[in-house]
């Protein structure tokens, strides 16, 4: 997974387990012309879109370059080249918006039952991301975020990724790293306290990010992929039939627009009256 978040976003709040944050509204708002020239179709959609209630956090799977490739008799590889373009697009949006955080499922721990070659390929093809992209990340303050067992990389790969990108991800693997860590901490101690969901959390790849309140599916698959389970216990779904190397800019206002339909409830709890659940709880109401 590629994990980007805003750097003004880091400090002290990067650190704090934030997971079960769900109210909110954008911390900062785009300007609306923030994303620059746009076509007739995405001034349709941003019309449409209100900036002031986008996700904090989108998560993308982003699933259908070997159907592309295959439709146009192409081998693999090529769908998988064609769809870091739109990796690149849905990134440059997501940091015009001023999107809080945005993950993409680059590589799982299933991909590796795949032919050596197209491994191979792909490891490479992200090398020559990295240092294509950097600078663009660079340019819209954004930092990249390892999610996953980056040890099980190859070494070439682990350099160029440390402290950059998140791949080789699963997400039992997930909850299983984060219980055994949370077993290597307590050995010795003797504890037998009972494990809460938010001391879980602060243990899973994505701590000190907020949950994902959008997750968006490319090619049309109805499942969730082993994709961040713990996180997305909350999030709107949204599946689109584009295959990903098709995924533009306006197939993304798409899915935000979808997000913004829908009656988000916690609990039963209509968005707007969370905010004031809490208070007359303690209040003894």
């Amino acid at each position: 997974m590629l994990t980007l978040r805003r750097k003004e976003d880091f400090g002290e709040a990067f650190r704090t387990t934030v997971s079960h944050t769900k109210m909110h509204k954008t911390l900062q708002v785009p300007a609306p012309g923030s994303l620059g020239p746009v076509t007739p179709e995405e001034a349709r959609l941003l019309e449409k879109l209100d900036l002031t209630r986008l996700p904090r956090h989108v998560a993308v799977i982003m699933d259908g370059n070997g159907r592309w490739a295959q439709k146009r008799h192409l081998p693999r590889i090529a769908g998988h080249r064609s769809g870091t373009q739109s990796a690149r697009t849905t990134i440059e949006t997501c940091a015009r918006l001023k999107i809080e955080a945005l993950t993409l499922y680059a590589f799982s721990v299933e991909n590796w039952r795949r032919p050596k070659a197209e491994i191979d390929f792909l490891m490479q093809l992200l090398r020559e991301y990295l240092r294509k992209e950097m600078p663009l990340l660079q340019k819209n303050d954004i930092r990249m975020r390892f999610l996953g067992r980056i040890d099980e990389l190859p070494s070439g790969v682990q350099k160029d990724v440390r402290e950059a990108v998140a791949l080789n991800y699963g997400g039992r693997a997930e909850i299983v790293d984060a219980m055994n860590a949370i077993l290597e901490e307590r050995n010795g101690h003797g504890s037998a306290e009972r494990i809460s969901e938010e001391q879980l959390a602060r243990y899973l790849y994505t701590e000190g990010l907020p949950d994902p309140d959008l997750l968006i599916r490319t090619s049309g698959e109805m499942r969730v992929s082993n994709f961040l389970l713990w996180q997305i216990a909350y999030a709107e779904i949204f599946v689109t039939e584009t295959l990903w190397p098709d995924f533009n800019r306006a197939r993304l206002l798409e899915a935000l627009l979808e997000f913004q339909k829908r009656e988000r409830r916690y609990g039963g709890i209509r968005e707007g009256e969370a905010a004031l659940e809490k208070p007359a709880r303690a209040a003894g109401h």
